[in-house]
């Protein structure tokens, strides 16, 4: 059923990774399979047998070709370096080429113990597998680059965290596992082999315009690179309300790509200052930390690459910190490219940004829902039916009135008439999120082994800028009694 592997990463040098073959599970059910995902990869669908599969991606089957193997990397932790991490509850099978050409990782996730569990057993509780689930897709629905799912299997087991919850394994694919992390890992050894080794792959995976580069060249354009992707990455985080909840070095993809969804979530009312995850008492990683914290991972990625830019080390610290200065003016111009499209603007002009913070501000106040709002402009654009429903949680009509002028008078000079200016912003305001209060209501379900409201709210983040249909109403913020107001890692 699965395309044929390549072998990668694990015909690296030992040092780089530890063989891990899965630990075997009781009863295995495929709980969730992502046939388009399946198909794009080349898998042999025509094949496809549920019971099979579940064997396969729970680990207790091995498909053909696989050669497991943990990833060694270390990480910055809440800005504390720890110096050996590693996969410790996940291994790689190996690579496949995707029917675009594209090398793709597979990853099981909550396979059991690897040489790097530190203790840990290697487990995943179902809550997290299928938040990790949910929220992937939505993200790639919602056009962030983001690793994906492919699926969801049920252990027949336990896991015992907070407290005992049913066990799950997550199938993982990924442009690379390649982190900040495994970088840090090799340079803190200083094992300078391994760190070009590193590059090289980074650079043919996801740079491949920078092979033909001279060599001091080459490694300081896969810091640019790397600078540039995160930038426009945490753009697009910042224009949905998302908040990753943990961007430790060891979570930040050379890829570009959101990787480990843990305590992440999308924020209902807005504030800046906003942190959900359990675990980040002080704020760290707070929604409005986010672009400058992506500049300090990017930094110590920086370090790592030192002694490959340039033999002098001060020329070479003097050169990447030019590339790490750019990260502020890449994101400012993706943020604003981004807050444009979401009211509606085709074209710039200067007083745009003070347009878009006016209204962040104005939402602010209100403490109004950020999805909702902006979803809500293409309704006021064409009625006043529709104003209305915008204005509910502005108290400040007057305030709100002035803005709408403003941003009406803006949209004038689009040279669209009004019901291009609503596809536009219907086209980029999501209607539905996955939103923390349905998560958990999904998870809770699931752990009641009832998978129904797992797969109606997947089926409406994976459509996320068409209007549901149903009962259930997923556009809607919770209620009081309805919020989540903090999430867990899944370790």
């Amino acid at each position: 059923m699965f395309p044929p592997f390549t072998l990668r990463y694990a015909r690296f040098p030992d040092r780089l990774r530890a063989p891990a073959r899965p630990a075997p599970v009781e009863r295995p059910e495929l709980v969730a399979f992502n046939r388009p995902l399946a198909e794009s990869l080349g898998f042999d669908l025509d094949a496809f047998d549920p019971e099979r599969a579940a064997e396969l991606f729970s680990g207790n089957v091995l498909p053909e070709g696989a050669e497991p193997v943990a990833l060694a990397y270390a990480g910055h932790q809440f800005g504390n370096f720890v110096p050996q991490l590693g996969d410790g509850r996940a291994v790689l099978l190996g690579e496949v080429t995707d029917r675009a050409g594209r090398v793709r990782d597979l990853q099981l996730k909550g396979s059991g113990r690897t040489p790097f569990s530190r203790g840990g057993d290697g487990r995943a509780p179902l809550g997290p597998v299928l938040r990790e689930y949910l929220v992937s897709e939505a993200m790639h629905a919602l056009g962030v680059p983001t690793t994906r799912a492919l699926a969801a299997v049920t252990t027949g087991e336990t896991v015992y965290r907070r407290v005992p919850e049913p066990g799950a394994v997550l199938t993982r694919v990924a442009a690379s596992h390649l982190r900040v992390g495994t970088f840090q890992y090799v340079a803190a050894r200083d094992d300078q082999e391994a760190v070009r080794l590193l590059a090289d792959e980074a650079i043919e995976r996801h740079y491949p315009h920078l092979v033909e580069r001279d060599e001091g060249e080459r490694y300081l354009g896969l810091l640019e690179a790397t600078v540039e992707r995160q930038a426009e990455l945490v753009a697009r985080w910042m224009g949905l309300g998302f908040i990753h909840g943990v961007m430790n070095t060891d979570n930040a993809a050379i890829s570009g790509e959101t990787i480990d969804y843990g305590p992440c979530a999308f924020m209902d009312a807005y504030d800046p200052r906003t942190v959900f995850s359990s675990i980040d008492e002080r704020g760290r990683y707070a929604f409005v930390n986010q672009p400058p914290i992506a500049q300090w991972n990017l930094a110590r990625f920086a370090e790592t690459l030192l002694a490959l830019i340039d033999e002098d080390r001060e020329r070479a610290i003097e050169r990447a910190t030019e590339v790490l200065k750019t990260f502020e003016d890449r994101f400012e111009a993706s943020r604003l490219r981004v807050m444009r499209a979401k009211l509606g603007l085709e074209t710039a002009e200067e007083g745009d940004a003070a347009l878009i913070e006016d209204w962040l501000a104005a939402m602010q106040a209100a403490r109004a829902d950020f999805t909702l709002s902006f979803r809500r402009l293409a309704d006021a654009l064409e009625d006043p039916e529709g104003e209305a429903r915008l204005a509910e949680p502005f108290g400040d009509r007057e305030a709100l009135d002035d803005w709408l002028t403003r941003w009406r008078e803006r949209l004038s000079r689009e040279e669209a008439d009004t019901a291009e200016l609503a596809r536009r912003l219907r086209a980029v305001n999501p209607a539905v999120i996955p939103r923390n209060h349905r998560v958990a209501e999904a998870i809770a379900a699931a752990e009641n082994d009832d998978f129904g409201p797992f797969e109606a709210l997947l089926a409406a983040i994976t459509r996320p800028f068409e209007a549901p249909t149903g009962e259930v109403d997923y556009t809607r913020p919770p209620r009081d009694d309805e919020k989540v107001l903090r999430t867990f890692c899944g370790t």
